[in-house]
């Protein structure tokens, strides 16, 4: 007989996105935990890991949020990288061991022509301590058993890389970049340009798209307000169609809504006539997202509960 899931004792229907500043030494995964419980919400998903030693902003989508938190997966990034030239390591950050130590004699020149190249569209090869798969399993686990198998170069897109601070062998760096960049991979990709090698000492996630300047929250922040009575926890939430607002809106008539909401697709008059789309019903808002079918139609992708 199937088991019936049931709902924790207490927990309760939250719809919103959480903008979390995730701390450091702890997986997302277990963050997000954390968040679920501080609001003691039956539904949570986040948008994208960060590493246990990454900090910074994690997008946690609670209840309807959820339906769209696969959207922010491709969305751009922007981090504050610190690196240390000179010393690479086996999983290319100061959690892995010490592989190589050459001495650093790079010139701000030097630097600033190497960080030109790294600009545009490059191609990384994903780092064996990732989460890509290979024939099933994670690339993590097999570097854990000392297995190191041929990867694919991905391409991959650096908005903004600019040097932040300079000092000898110590390097600051401002990066936008596309979904799927591996920071740690850039930093050692840079410092073999330079010729001394180079590892990653510490990530801060500053920014996910559409979320850049928006108020983030550390779990003992939320604590906080959740303890304090003259405060409202929910009120930390941003709506459920916080995470779409770079797409098109279209406002629909309540007929129009109803037949979406029923699975059909509309007509809608002067629609975009492709891509993604935010649904708006006059009296109950936002209702979902929608894509463009190639007759011009607008059909539902995902909705809201009605």
């Amino acid at each position: 007989m199937a088991r019936r899931s049931r709902k924790p004792r207490g927990y309760r229907d939250v719809d919103g996105i959480l903008l979390l500043d995730k701390p450091l030494g702890i997986s997302s995964n277990k963050a997000l935990q954390a968040a679920r419980t501080i609001f003691r919400a039956n539904k949570a998903g986040h948008t994208g890991s960060l590493d246990p030693l990454a900090t910074g902003l994690l997008p946690i989508c609670f209840g309807e949020a959820t339906k769209y938190s696969s959207f922010l997966l491709d969305s751009s990034k922007s981090y504050a990288a610190r690196a240390q030239l000179g010393i690479t390591t086996t999983t290319g950050d100061g959690e892995g061991d010490i592989v190589s130590q050459r001495p650093v004699k790079v010139s701000r020149r030097q630097l600033d022509k190497v960080i030109e190249q790294f600009l545009g569209s490059i191609e990384q090869v994903p780092p064996m301590h990732s989460a890509v798969k290979h024939q099933g399993e994670r690339l993590y686990k097999l570097a854990r058993q000392g297995v190191e198998v041929e990867r694919q170069s991905r391409q991959v897109q650096i908005y903004r890389l600019q040097v932040v601070a300079f000092d000898d062998d110590r390097l600051e760096l401002d990066i936008h970049c596309s979904k799927g960049t591996y920071i740690r991979t850039l930093v050692e990709d840079i410092g073999e340009a330079l010729g001394c090698g180079a590892s990653l000492t510490a990530l801060h996630r500053t920014g996910v798209q559409p979320f850049w300047d928006d108020k983030t929250y550390t779990l003992d922040e939320l604590r906080r307000i959740r303890d304090d009575e003259t405060m409202q926890l929910d009120d930390c939430l941003l709506p459920v169609e916080a995470g779409l607002t770079d797409w098109p809106l279209i406002e629909l008539t309540p007929d129009m809504s109803f037949y979406l909401l029923q699975g059909q697709a509309v007509q809608v008059p002067r629609a975009p006539t492709e891509g993604l789309v935010r649904l708006y019903d006059p009296d109950k808002g936002f209702i979902g997202a929608g894509n463009i079918l190639s007759d011009g139609r607008v059909a539902p992708k995902r909705m809201m509960r009605d």
